[in-house]
Parts: structure tokens; sequence; C-alpha cells
């Protein structure tokens, strides 16, 4: 006697209007866009978690992201499925030479009354641009951390990374890589910053005290606020993921969590323009970013640090 095929399985199809349905859903929810030429891809991604919690098709998934008992939880595990996760230390070398040599100067400048430096890396994947900034940051000298009697105040050194992805986030608190992560990283500072081991590069405990990592959606305002203000926000290769509303509500979130005088460092295929005029374009010598004008000192503040 033949046996009837299961319900689930690489039969399961996502039809037309299943798909937009769940397009929708996640552009409402994450901001991240999904054209019709993603259909097969979100179909291939997203069916081993159909397999998993049994269900026959797209639309009963749907359903359970909206209502479901552990909807919370699925949303963790298609996020990590649907989102995109390339990078490597010291990616851009440009940019990162024009943050180190011309904005972390300038910054320095305007901190230096309250000694305390922010830097915010939001879609920071699994770590590498946050421990690149504590790297360039290390080398500058310019916060020096520890001081010889009658030094000025040791520098309060902080670098976050946020990340929509559980998974990105828990790589990122581990600190260790391999040899994918080291495509632009000097032999110098492989020996500096990382420790081999047999498991692979585990980043120095000096460089792993500066960085702090959570789980956060860019698009979540109040969530934002835990994190204080920045002096310099890198949002690289995150925005062109987004939808005209999601880049807008993103840039906003951004530019209130700017101390006034602070940067913001997008990725070089990324732009404001018809996206936001708040913003003042600051040419460097290799690069151009965005700064959050002084003016903007008589708007309301809010402590500098989350704790």
């Amino acid at each position: 006697m033949r046996r009837s095929p299961s319900p689930y399985g690489d039969s399961i199809i996502l039809k037309p209007d299943e798909f937009r349905q769940l397009r929708d859903l996640f552009v409402a929810r994450t901001g991240l866009q999904f054209g019709a030429e993603q259909r097969f891809a979100l179909e291939r991604r997203l069916r081993e978690r159909l397999m998993v919690l049994k269900l026959a098709t797209f639309a009963d998934y749907h359903q359970y992201l909206r209502f479901g008992s552990q909807a919370s939880v699925e949303w963790d595990e298609a996020i990590d499925l649907l989102t995109t996760n390339e990078t490597y230390f010291f990616r851009e070398d440009r940019q990162l030479r024009a943050f180190q040599n011309e904005v972390l100067p300038l910054i320095e400048e305007q901190t230096r009354p309250r000694r305390r430096l922010a830097v915010w890396s939001a879609g920071c994947s699994t770590g590498e641009e946050v421990y690149t900034i504590a790297m360039l940051i290390s080398q500058s000298n310019l916060f020096p951390r520890r001081g010889s009697p009658g030094d000025p105040p040791p520098w309060d050194v902080r670098i976050y990374g946020s990340d929509i992805s559980r998974r990105c986030i828990a790589a990122a608190r581990r600190g260790v890589y391999g040899e994918s992560s080291f495509r632009s990283t000097s032999l110098d500072a492989r020996r500096t910053f990382f420790h081999q081991r047999p498991d692979g590069f585990h980043v120095a405990e000096p460089i792993r005290q500066l960085c702090h990592f959570g789980q956060m959606n860019l698009l979540d305002e109040d969530r934002s606020r835990i994190l204080g203000r920045a002096d310099a926000i890198f949002c690289r290769n995150v925005l062109i993921y987004f939808d005209a509303r999601a880049r807008k509500t993103a840039i906003e979130v951004l530019y209130d969590r700017l101390n006034p005088g602070g940067v913001l460092l997008l990725g070089h295929s990324e732009s404001l323009l018809n996206v936001s005029t708040a913003f003042e374009l600051l040419h460097l010598k290799d690069d151009l970013v965005y700064r959050k004008p002084l003016s903007a000192r008589g708007e309301t503040q809010v402590p500098d640090d989350p704790t």
C-alpha cells in the first residue's frame, strides 16, 4: 500500500499571495524589504521552519508569526535565516582611516571636558566592525584609559554593537573568528589584537573590555534610548535592505541618539539624499560623513551612559 506524501517538506510551496502577506509582515516588523525576485529564496530559507513547526502552508506560518504562543521566539529564528551577515575586520579601509585620522581628533576635542567617548555600531552583525572600531581607538592614543599621578582623569570609552539577529550577537559576544574574517587585516594587527587558539582567533581582552553587545531592532525607538547618546555611529550597509519608510525611521533614531557634533558613517553605497536634511555634510580628505549640527545642543538631553 502506497503511503500518501507528508504535508511537511519540500512539497510546501510559497504561493504569490502568501509571499505578499509575509513580505508585508516582515517590512512592518523589521523594515527589511523583499522584492518579487526574492520569493523563491524566501521559500527555501523558511521552509525548514514550517517543517519544524509542522505547519502545512506558508499561510499557516504567517498566522503563527502573528498570533502563535511562541511567536517572539519564532521571529528570532526567521530573522536569523533571512538577514545578510557579510562582514569582516577593517572593512572599507578608506573610511576607517578617515575615522581614525580625522573624525576621532574632532570628537576628542568635543568630548574632552567630560572625558567620555561612546560609539555605536548599528547592525553590527557578528561583531567584526565593533572590535575594529575598538582597535582604531586604541591605536589612536587620543583616549587614554590609564594615567600617571597628576595626569587628567582617564577616559571612559565604550563601543556598543547592536543587531536584530540573536545568533549574530551571540557570535559577537564570543569574539572568536576564522580566516574569512581577516581578508583585510594586516599580520601586525593579528599579532597585536588576537590570540590564536585551536578554535580560532580570540579578540584580546583589552579590546573586548571596550565592547558591549545587545540584540535590538534599529526601528525600535524606545529600546534604542537604552544606549544613551553616542559621539559617532556606524550604520554601514544596513539601510540598503530597508524600504523607504523604515529608512526614514532609522535615520530619525540615529539622529536622536547622536550627541550634537556627533558623526554618522554610512556605507559607500548609501546616502541621506531624499531621506533627511537634519544632518550637515562633513567633507573629509578622502570621504564624506554626516554630522549632527552643534546647534542641536538646545535639544532635550539624556544621559550618555546607560549604566
